[in-house]
């Protein structure tokens, strides 16, 4: 079978190799503890489960528009308002997604051309740069290192600036690392690139999930101030712990928002009915149901750093959004492991313990550990690792 070069040239998600290796195994017996996904391990809250039901009782369930129902797009616009502090949106300026990946990609899609330069701060998210080469424009790497708290500044982003610069993409908090930009650190990029009148895309699915005093710092009032320059993405999914609904979204200029519409209506169409009718719920019930999950993975987390703390030669900032920590272990390489993704296939392999190397991430240093799960799987799961480190 030939395939096109676009495809032959993708390469598949380190994120769900690492999950998927860790269910064969778990399937064949072996006793396997996964840290590797980013899925919160809460039920999706009863309130937004009973208004999908409805929706099929009341045979919801057939196509919508293809930027999503009118009263889903209205209760972004209205959420985003009052959490961003802004008071611009409307319905107009959000589309609905097949999760926020798709939300993602549609704006690619829209925004870059052949040979556009797209500026990604790394360590970032496994899929940004596939998806800005599957809009055949090039993928920039604006590294920051852990010691810079794996936050890049303006000085890091003109250094990689060329008159090809199209767009950047940011993400805080940011997957993997739980590394949150301050508001005055996001406005200082922002004021850049505005200047440079480089197109800014931000990824805020973490939004909710950031632990004091830290706050959640947004591009949306630059989006409000110059909406041909910016756009915001988020969605239910690590939210509300509706990763299987697939509902995403972003904020975006009405043309922009029609054209991904078109984009939408010739890949994937609409949405689920059924399920954007659970995120309405959401958007549009007591956020209060988010308290209990928030404070579990504050804990987790300062549960996960005090066992990490106690690895020798180990260097982790403490995230302060997200479900992730991302501690560079590259002291501790040895022949036998002298990467990241030796160090995780050995770790799968000798003590069943499922981590995602950083080399995807953009830094080869480091491992992603996920703490969305129980208190004791991660104990135990850390205490295997630290073992195994220092054996």
């Amino acid at each position: 079978m030939i395939l096109s070069r676009r495809l032959s040239n993708l390469a598949p998600s380190a994120t769900l190799v690492m999950t998927g290796r860790a269910r064969v195994l778990k399937a064949q017996g072996r006793d396997i503890l996964s840290l590797s996904v980013g899925e919160p391990d809460f039920p999706t809250p009863k309130h937004i489960c009973e208004a999908a039901k409805k929706a099929i009782d009341e045979s919801f369930t057939r196509y919508t528009a293809e930027t999503g129902i009118p009263e889903l797009r209205s209760a972004v616009a209205d959420y985003s308002n009052k959490f961003y502090g802004i008071t611009a949106a409307k319905a107009e300026n959000v589309i609905i997604s097949n999760g926020g990946k798709q939300a993602l990609y549609n704006c690619f899609q829209g925004v870059f051309g052949q040979g556009d330069e797209v500026l990604v701060p790394t360590p970032c998210w496994v899929s940004y740069p596939p998806m800005v080469e599957l809009c055949d424009a090039v993928p920039v790497l604006v590294p920051a290192s852990a010691e810079a708290g794996f936050k890049v500044t303006v000085a890091d982003l003109e250094k990689k600036w060329t008159p090809k610069t199209r767009a950047m993409i940011l993400n805080t908090p940011s997957n993997p690392t739980g590394a949150c930009y301050t508001q005055a650190e996001v406005d200082a990029i922002a004021a850049w690139a505005q200047k440079k009148n480089v197109f800014t895309i931000s990824d805020e699915m973490y939004e909710q999930l950031v632990y004091a005093p830290a706050k959640h710092a947004t591009f949306a009032k630059w989006w409000e101030k110059y909406p041909d320059n910016f756009a915001v993405s988020s969605g239910v999914s690590k939210t509300f712990a509706m990763t299987g609904w697939r509902v995403g979204h972003m904020l975006a200029h009405k043309d922009l928002v029609t054209a991904m519409g078109t984009f939408q209506g010739q890949t994937t169409s609409s949405v689920c009915s059924v399920a954007q009718k659970a995120a309405l719920a959401a958007f549009s019930g007591d956020l209060g149901v988010l308290v209990p999950m928030h404070a579990a993975f504050e804990r987790r987390r300062n549960l996960a750093m005090e066992i990490i703390g106690t690895w020798k030669d180990v260097f982790c900032p403490t995230p302060q959004g997200a479900f992730y920590i991302f501690p560079d272990v590259h002291r501790l390489y040895k022949p036998e492991y002298p990467n990241s993704m030796a160090l995780c296939e050995l770790l799968l392999e000798k003590v069943g313990v499922a981590l995602v190397p950083g080399e995807p991430f953009g830094d080869d240093k480091c491992i992603r550990i996920s703490y969305a799960v129980s208190d004791d799987t991660l104990a135990q799961a850390l205490e295997r690792v630290g073992k195994f480190l220092y054996k």
